[in-house]
């Protein structure tokens, strides 16, 4: 099995923390990377191998990543030489990767299975499988419904909930085939040109931890959470605590 993780981002949400550091590098608890925990996570679960997409203070994920050899991964780089989004680095992949892998942001804290991510995906037939989490949102209002300029509804303050990408993908190589390497291209675009051409992607819902390290306050979330959620992200390996 084989991961991609999008390492290349600026981090300007994290900023000052992201001037010096890259976001995958940003500490969790005393000792622990978020991409050391990815990559552990990924070994224990029968990954063999990564490709790292790096841009902004790449040589600082090269140096901590090296080979991957401290996981028992085998880790190679692809290095933007502009910001390509989201989905952009994989184009300048194709010829590199397996017919089905994974792909995820390098800033993504989640005990999901990406094991089973793929595994399902694989089954799907489809060309893109979307990680998804449910979000609750309270709206601070009262919410009317309205037709022809008549009050048909009224709601005090109601929970909105909806699904949201988690940011972790299973992914074939055929669906990067119609675009040329170097193109800059977000996940929002692949999705709505593969719902236009009627390749609806599959979903994989998850109802386990997940938190996007892209927010202060995310960030500073995940800090507090983690001595209590370190046993579901890392696990023991023989001779060796988490």
């Amino acid at each position: 099995m084989h991961a991609v993780i999008l390492a290349g981002g600026k981090g300007v949400r994290l900023r000052p923390y992201t001037t010096t550091l890259p976001k995958p590098l940003m500490p969790i608890g005393d000792k622990h990377a978020i991409l050391e925990i990815v990559l552990e996570q990924l070994a224990g679960l029968g990954f063999l191998s990564v490709t790292l997409a790096i841009n902004h203070l790449g040589p600082l994920i090269r140096a901590f990543a090296g080979d991957g050899g401290r996981w028992g991964l085998s880790v190679d780089y692809i290095e933007e030489d502009r910001p390509l989004s989201t989905v952009g680095p994989l184009f300048g992949l194709k010829d590199r990767l397996p017919e089905e892998f994974l792909v995820m942001n390098g800033d993504v804290l989640t005990d999901l299975d990406y094991a089973d991510l793929l595994q399902r995906h694989e089954l799907s037939g489809c060309g893109l499988t979307v990680a998804i989490a449910e979000r609750t949102h309270r709206v601070e209002y009262g919410v009317l419904d309205v037709e022809a300029s008549r009050i048909v509804g009224f709601r005090e303050k109601p929970d909105l909930r909806y699904q949201v990408s988690m940011g972790v993908y299973g992914m074939s190589r055929r669906t990067l085939a119609p675009y040329p390497p170097g193109l800059s291209f977000g996940f929002d675009q692949l999705v709505l040109d593969l719902l236009a051409r009627g390749e609806n992607p599959a979903t994989y819902p998850f109802t386990g931890f997940w938190l996007d390290i892209g927010r202060p306050e995310d960030y500073d979330e995940a800090n507090r959470s983690f001595e209590r959620i370190k046993p579901r992200l890392l696990r023991e390996r023989e001779g060796e605590p988490v």
